[in-house]
């Protein structure tokens, strides 16, 4: 068996698909392109799909991670070409590396965000900034399954910063930089209970009155293990690239075991 790992993206329209549509998207994806899945046992066979941390519907993301497992090996670059051309424009497959490590899951400790608030002044966005940043904690509520939840959402954010849009040139926020409007970019830990983008908007709603008129175009830029010593998040398939630039190639091992013994060795 066979792990690949992949990072895809949520672009565009495609934003607001569910984790459920993405899913089944991927599944129809997998056909298409012929892959040897490997499948679970039992009564209902399914394809053996790992995904991690999915972003929330509605907003867009350049890193989301899965992992499949396959019954027969594939080289990775290729197989990710098949898959991408077999999604909707938006659900792009971007990277692709085979898993010579464990704990995808547990790499993923932090994500970076980036907010566009338009029709909100810069100014008015730098200030409210300055106010959430200074304060110790920022109580926040949101609905769940099991009714209202009071929680922290400062704790979780380890840097928030504002800018204006013209200085983001380059960036993968999903609406167009025609009017002037506030960007924030944010790096938050995945904590319980998770603290996402809405719940800072709501935090600096509750510390500045912060409230802009349109609903925020959010996106996720990077998500992986957050560098204490940096104060960046690194990228999670990097330890599986390392790790297979130091394994030797299957074609050197195999040449290796067929090659003849030297006379008078041991």
């Amino acid at each position: 068996m066979q792990r690949i790992r992949l990072r895809y993206t949520k672009r565009g329209r495609l934003r607001f698909t569910s984790h459920r549509d993405f899913q089944r998207a991927f599944e129809r994806a997998l056909r298409r392109a012929e892959v040897p899945m490997a499948y679970s046992a039992g009564f209902t066979p399914h394809p053996k799909v790992s995904y991690a941390n999915a972003a929330p519907t509605g907003t867009g993301s350049e890193a989301e991670y899965l992992e499949i497992a396959l019954a027969e090996a594939r080289d990775p670059q290729a197989l990710r070409s098949l898959l991408d051309e077999s999604l909707p424009a938006g659900l792009d497959i971007v990277d692709a590396v085979e898993a010579h490590t464990s704990g995808l899951a547990d790499r993923l400790t932090a994500s970076v965000w980036e907010l566009r608030l338009d029709g909100v002044d810069p100014a008015g966005a730098e200030r409210a900034v300055e106010a959430f940043t200074r304060a110790e904690t920022v109580e926040v509520q949101r609905m769940t399954k099991n009714g209202v939840r009071t929680f922290d959402a400062r704790s979780a954010v380890v840097t928030l910063e504002s800018r204006a849009s013209t200085e983001t040139q380059g960036s993968q926020a999903d609406r167009p930089s025609d009017p002037p409007c506030a960007i924030l970019r944010l790096v938050v830990r995945h904590v319980t209970p998770a603290v996402r983008p809405d719940d800072v908007l709501s935090g600096l709603r509750a510390v500045a009155d912060l409230a802009p008129p349109v609903p925020a175009a959010v996106t996720r830029l990077a998500q992986g293990l957050f560098d204490e010593e940096t104060g960046t998040v690194t990228d999670p398939l990097a330890p599986d690239r390392e790790a297979a630039a130091t394994e030797p190639h299957p074609a050197a091992l195999t040449a290796a075991a067929t090659a003849p013994v030297p006379e008078g060795s041991a």
